[in-house]
């Protein structure tokens, strides 16, 4: 059989998916194929480009082995981009004079960067952010200069800006329009993306039009239009794309008005034989600038070129689904996210928290048509799944980002159809998952992502790859494994079982016992926590292994000082105790601030006066309140029956009993609670991790409950209970979740999660169901009766006291913490330039 010739113009991301679909399609057969890549090397990442400012190597980057194309039959020329192209002759001629025949040709040139029309911009210091050589570029300039600037504040130029920071330079951003991403984020989830990147340091420039470029023979800055101006001495451009159609253009291919190779539904031009594919491609009139719509053409293209005999595929255009990290802020954004067709908004905004999420429904209310997530986008995968497959919404929506009922207890991997798209990145749907799994034994994660691509992008749809694969492991018979981490072959609940059941009470004796390594940041606080959960020890007992806050006793706060929040059961105080807090508060120089647990926040404490302000505390009759801890926080209260002409119990005090009672118990996670004296509910009981109401017969007890950026309603557990029947089951239902939850997982999440929900857990509760509630019991009076205040411990210890200071071998306090003053009080001075922490 003779093979027609194949010519691939372009090496880039989308050029090389369409070989890997060659070579899946049989087409290494049909095709004698050569690739033309301009750049010196093989293809590469482009979407993770800024990680080379990280790793300084492009190995991480590369999408193949070095040997990839030689052993598929793909003949690759690197640094031979092809120069001209007879169409009537079907032949092409290389920059290095290599003439070519071809029978298809493909355009996969991908685009440039758009560099405006500007005197000046072609100066010493002005760079684009394309390639790896582009990055190299930058870097070298960078050495020699302070403060640089980008010129777009889109999706590339925020993390062109990121890879400035990184540099440690002082970084500005200089966007055209009136917001940041103005193709993906609205005003309101844009504003929250401005406030969280100016946190750290960088400057944003909105609706700013440069008039001047500054400068001689190297760049010093812009003027703009609104007679302002910005002092930097390097420029990153990044102010959009053009897509590499000149080639075409010039051998009588059709392009558009504004650039683009004008394609058909099967990628085809209106020359036979030659196609375009990704960013060069002009599709219905539009050109995509993301890698999936570029993937979706190259899976058409092959399908239909190595099946020529089967009903061809047909490309009728992509979702812009998209989720990313830019510098440290999730952002994500799919479906009609602007809402420019007709829809009803609901938005949930928290500018404190710096959250932003925004679903955009059918006027009917049944459909999702688009959302965006900024500063928390784990519902983003779920979401994704309710708008790519159609999937009818709850009667509450906004359940889905904000409430009691989450998007991911809604529906199952079982509950969607094969033919469902998981991942919009590679254009995988679940039967893809579900052939890797079960065709090709791809029983983990990882190899399941290399056989099907899914989750290999941006890596929003790897909750429901990885919901799919145990789903069908489970269905094959096969056991479900969810180690803690490389070093220890088990979950978190089988460490716990092992730790108690060998006495084991160190991190040493744990990994040599029943673990392999030295261990990691996964592991060891995971480690720490059940020691401390099982054996009620001092934490500082195994200092090595807490993170940084439980090896201080105390959060650290920004500008490098740490918090003190003293315990107040029920947040009742004396007025003598009120004084004492002012006294610390005067003699330390500490900022004061009521938290909304009902307690005395004192902030700006240096490493060195923490034991110091400690030691005056416990004077006064206070203890740590476990603020920096994962454990028993707080039990708020109302005044109850009392006070308050409408409560009908003593909320007050049974908050203080139940505080006293589980103060400083450790947890996979922080607990709080609460307690209201009527059905006014001015606690917020249902906002907790179990919350007490009282009723004219006695409690009524709810579970399960948060706050914070992903709020759950508590649900209802008992009714009518007296106070001793109420502990007795808070004590098993908090030991059940100390034994049996994942490493960081809130009560609410564990409670979605475990099988049979609520009604299980009551059986298990109240009725004894699996024999173990005596057992329970021991170990949370175990805990009760063991109880030591973490402060005091090294208050009464001089040795301990020694870690508290800012350096092993001197005495002297640190010199980069400031304040300056604000409404009377102390607060940490602005970061500078030179402040901001490389990452």
């Amino acid at each position: 059989m003779i093979k027609r010739k194949l010519v691939v113009i372009g090496n880039g991301m989308v050029g090389h998916r369409f070989c890997e679909k060659l070579v899946e399609f049989g087409g290494t057969d049909k095709f004698e194929i050569t690739v033309l890549g301009e750049e010196p090397r093989r293809a590469y990442d482009r979407v993770h480009l800024s990680e080379y400012f990280t790793d300084k190597s492009a190995d991480s980057l590369y999408l193949c082995a070095p040997d990839w194309y030689r052993s598929n039959g793909i003949k690759l020329l690197l640094s031979e981009p092809a120069i001209s192209i007879d169409t009537i002759k079907r032949k092409l001629i290389t920059n290095l004079g290599t003439e070519l025949e071809f029978d298809e040709l493909i355009f996969a040139t991908g685009s440039s960067p758009f560099v405006p029309p500007l005197e000046g911009l072609n100066k010493e210091g002005v760079f684009v952010y394309r390639t790896i050589e582009d990055l190299e570029q930058t870097l070298e300039y960078g050495k020699k200069i302070k403060k640089a600037a980008v010129l777009g504040g889109g999706l590339l130029g925020l993390e062109a800006a990121k890879a400035l920071v990184d540099l440690g330079k002082e970084t500005h951003v200089v966007e055209f329009a009136p917001r940041l991403m103005p193709r993906q984020l609205d005003e309101g989830g844009a504003s929250i993306l401005k406030a969280k990147i100016e946190e750290i340091g960088v400057e944003i420039h909105l609706n700013k039009q440069t008039e001047k470029v500054l400068g001689t023979s190297k760049i010093e800055g812009f003027e703009f239009k609104d007679g302002g101006s910005l002092k930097f001495d390097m420029l990153i451009v990044s102010a959009g794309i053009r897509p590499r159609d000149e080639l075409a253009r010039l051998a009588g291919i059709a392009v558009g008005e504004r650039g683009g190779i004008i394609v058909d539904d099967g990628m085809g031009t209106n020359v036979y034989g030659i196609y375009a594919l990704g960013e060069v491609a002009l599709h219905r009139n539009f050109i995509y600038g993301l890698v999936a719509p570029g993937y979706e053409m190259a899976d058409t293209l092959a399908f239909n070129l190595c099946s020529p005999g089967n009903k061809p595929k047909v490309y009728v255009g992509s979702d812009l689904s998209t989720k990313l990290k830019l510098i440290g802020v999730e952002v994500a954004s799919f479906g009609d996210a602007l809402g420019e067709k007709e829809h009803i908004p609901i938005v949930f905004k928290n500018p404190r928290s710096g959250v932003y999420k925004k679903l955009v429904i059918s006027p009917d209310g049944k459909y999702l048509l688009g959302g965006i997530l900024v500063g928390d986008a784990k519902a983003y995968g779920n979401l994704l799944s309710f708008y790519l497959n159609k999937i009818e919404l709850p009667e509450e929506p906004e359940t889905l980002i904000v409430g009691s009922v989450s998007s991911e207890n809604l529906f199952g991997a079982d509950s969607l159809p094969e033919e469902a798209k998981i991942c919009s990145c590679n254009n995988v749907s679940k039967g893809d998952i579900l052939s890797a799994i079960r065709d090709k034994e791809c029983y983990d994660i990882t190899s399941v992502k290399n056989c099907s691509k899914a989750g290999s992008g941006c890596g929003g749809c790897l909750p429901q790859v990885t919901s799919i694969l145990k789903a069908e492991l489970k269905l094959q018979g096969k056991v479900v494994t969810e180690y803690l981490c490389e070093h220890f072959k088990y979950s978190r609940k089988e460490l716990f079982q092992v730790i108690k059941v060998k006495s084991l009470k160190s991190f040493p004796d744990v990994i040599k016992e029943i673990g392999r390594g030295n261990g990691c940041e996964v592991c060891k606080p995971a480690v720490a926590s059940i020691i401390a959960s099982i054996w009620n020890e001092p934490i500082l007992k195994h200092r090595e292994i807490q993170d940084t806050n439980d090896k201080y006793l105390a959060n650290i706060q920004r500008g490098g000082t740490y918090s003190v929040v003293p315990r107040i059961p029920g947040g009742e105080i004396t007025p003598d105790k009120l004084i004492a807090i002012g006294d610390v508060a005067k003699k330390y120089n500490l900022y004061c601030k009521i938290t909304g647990g009902q307690r005395i926040d004192l902030l700006g404490a240096r490493i060195d006066q923490l034991p110091l302000i400690w030691k005056d505390l416990i004077d006064s009759g206070f203890e740590s309140g476990h603020a920096y801890g994962k454990a028993m926080r707080t039990v708020k209260s109302c005044v109850g029956s009392t006070w308050c002409r409408f409560g009908v119990q003593d909320s007050t005090s049974f908050a203080i009993k139940l505080e006293e009672r589980y103060r400083g118990i450790r947890a996979p996670h922080k607990l709080k609670c609460g307690v209201s004296g009527c059905i006014r509910e001015c606690a917020e009981a249902r906002g907790k991790d179990f919350g007490i109401i009282a009723t004219e017969r006695g409690w009524n007890l709810y579970i399960g409950g948060n706050g914070g950026v992903n709020p759950k309603h508590a649900l209802l557990f008992a009714e009518d209970l007296d106070e001793d029947t109420c502990i007795k089951y808070i004590d098993r239902y908090m030991m059940f979740y100390i034994r049996t939850a994942d490493k960081l997982m809130r009560t609410s999440t564990w409670l979605e999660q475990l099988e049979g929900g609520i009604e299980y857990l009551k059986d298990v509760v109240i009725n004894d169901r699996l024999g173990i509630n005596s057992q329970l019991e021991e170990e949370m009076n175990s805990l009760v009766n063991t109880y030591l205040c973490e402060w005091k411990d090294v208050v009464d210890d001089p040795e301990k006291q020694k870690k508290f200071k800012h350096f092993i071998n001197a005495s002297d306090t640190d010199p980069n913490i400031k304040f300056i003053e604000e409404r009377g009080q102390i607060r940490p001075a602005d970061w500078v330039s030179d402040q901001l922490v490389k990452s």
